[in-house]
Formats: C-alpha cells, structure tokens, sequence
C-alpha cells in the first residue's frame, strides 16, 4: 500500500523471515551497553505499518499490506529514504515517526521538497540495492537518504559485504543525479572489539570514498542515554515516540546541507 499526505509517499510491504527470533527482552541486572545492543539491533527487526503524514491513531504490528500499483509520483524536489524499521515507523501513532517529522519540518519552513518513504522493515544493505535502480527510475530523487546496515550486523553477516553494497548504492544514487546522505548505525562491544570498530567505521568508509555526506549514528542521545529503556517502546526494542525528534535531530544538519536549507 501507498499513501500521499503531507508531502510524504510510504512504500512498505512485510519482508517474509526477515523478524527476528531472540526474545528481545532485558533481564534484570543486564548491563546497559547489553541493552543498547538488544535495542540498537533488535529496533531493525520489527514489521513496517502503513502510515500517512497526518493520519491519527496507532500503526499495527502485525504483517503490512503488500504495496499496491506504482502510485503518483511526487511533484517538485524529492527526498528519497531507503531504510529498515528505524525508518518505518514501527509501533508509533502515524505521522510521528522521524521521516514523517521531517516531512513536516520541510512543509512548515516553505519547502518544496516532498519526502518518499521507501522504508521497509527487516530490510538489510542486499535488500536496498536490490530494489534501488527502480526506486531512482520512478522517483528521481534530489536527495538519496540510505539507513541500512544495521540488519546486516544483527545477522553477522560479512563487513564486506555491507561495505560493497553501501557503495553500490551510494554510486547508484549518484549516477542518478542524487546527492547521498548515509546514515550510521553502531553495535556494542558485545559483538566482538574488530567487528564493531569495523562495522561503525564502513559508514564513514564508504562515505569518504564516495563523498557523500554522513550521519555517523542515527540512535545517537537514543540508544546510549543515561537511561535508554526511557526512549523505548514497551518492548524495549523499538524507539519511542518521544525518541523521534532526536532521531530526526541527528540527520537534519547533513541533510539541511544538501539541500541548502538552515541547519
């Protein structure tokens, strides 16, 4: 299903076997870097619920509807986001997630970029790159956002692999027209010193190869806070509504670069 409202387009559909199957809990005495690492990787994991800019009441959590038909195309500049369920707005009133935020940020100072959520949960760097060219074909967009990677670390998979496929993507984008913006993700500790210096460090890798610009951690003030459980969902998976703004805090000064608006 696709919906239009505010200025912002979401494409979404369930990505079979893409959830995960730990218990995602937080037992008691858990460390908190073990809980960043429960929630950082975990918050990938969820199913994607239909939303629209404006609409009220609460985005479901079970299967979405496979998306529908091409859909209209956006009028005027366009935001494209390639994302996983950070970016899906997973378990949260419709129009509160961070993209839905920016989309209206955008409206309220004037401008006339319209935002497409092409956001899809479970999605992991393969996933993007395989659906990327026909995103870019339909929707030619000013601004590539890309926020994946994080799926690829919670299923272990290579570095290199994230590495080649983030690059394929930025250098797609590119070809297209697109300015890029990556954005980060980290794992904890507890994934091993080498993998997780490694992995936090693919993004600014693959953006400095490709200058494009970078947001070195989307969950940056989210997931390491004094106290996380505080801007999580009930789950303790998921970024809570009251997360959003300081998601959307943490990309708007790149992204307000690229297209020339006030940081």
């Amino acid at each position: 299903m696709r919906s239009r409202s505010g200025g912002v387009q979401h494409r979404e559909r369930e990505q079979n076997g893409d959830q995960d199957g730990g218990d995602g809990g937080v037992r008691s005495g858990t460390p908190r870097r073990h809980f960043i690492a429960r929630a950082v990787g975990l918050a990938l994991a969820g199913i994607a619920a239909p939303w629209s800019a404006h609409a009220a009441g609460g985005a479901r959590s079970g299967a979405a509807p496979q998306p529908g038909g091409a859909g209209a195309v956006a009028s005027g500049p366009r935001i494209l986001v390639l994302g996983d369920s950070l970016s899906a707005e997973y378990g949260l009133r419709r129009g509160t997630g961070w993209v839905a935020l920016l989309a209206q940020r955008l409206q309220q100072a004037g401008r006339p970029e319209q935002v497409v959520n092409a956001s899809i949960s479970g999605d992991t760097t393969s996933g993007g790159r395989a659906r990327l060219a026909a995103l870019l074909k339909q929707h030619q967009p000013q601004v590539l956002v890309i926020e994946l990677g994080g799926n690829d670390a919670l299923r272990g998979l290579p570095i290199a692999m994230t590495e080649q496929n983030l690059t394929a993507m930025v250098s797609q984008g590119q070809a297209a027209g697109a300015k890029v913006l990556l954005v980060g993700m980290q794992v904890p500790p507890n994934y091993g010193a080498a993998y997780t210096r490694d992995f936090e460090a693919v993004f600014a890798k693959v953006a400095q190869a490709r200058q494009a610009a970078l947001v070195p951690f989307l969950l940056k003030g989210v997931a390491d806070a004094p106290d996380p459980t505080a801007q999580f969902q009930g789950d303790r998976i998921h970024p809570n509504e009251q997360a959003q703004p300081a998601l959307l805090a943490n990309v708007w000064p790149s992204l307000a670069r690229l297209i020339g608006a006030k940081a």
